[in-house]
């Protein structure tokens, strides 16, 4: 759902020193979003709205806050952006 390019470009990063990072942070923050929504694959989750906003936000936060980043407050705020696509009970 997120590139590499545009996620650098989201981030302001010009340089290729993190892409490993950036790239493996995509993946994180896909797979919770995934795990939020209750969806087992990246088409799915295409299709909620603000699932791509969701992502961006989360690989923003986890990159910016690499050292002192509370993942429970960030659960908290992707449960906020994909309220309407998460579903009450498994």
């Amino acid at each position: 759902m997120v590139t590499l390019e545009e996620m650098k470009q989201y981030l302001r990063v010009d340089f290729d020193d993190d892409d490993s990072v950036i790239s493996d942070l995509i993946i994180g923050a896909t797979r919770l979003c995934q795990d939020i929504c209750r969806v087992d694959t990246e088409e799915a989750l295409a299709e909620i709205q603000n699932a791509k906003i969701a992502i961006l936000y989360a690989v923003s936060y986890m990159y910016e806050h690499r050292e002192d980043a509370d993942h429970h407050q960030l659960t908290l705020t992707l449960r906020s952006l994909l309220f309407a696509a998460h579903e009450g009970g498994f």
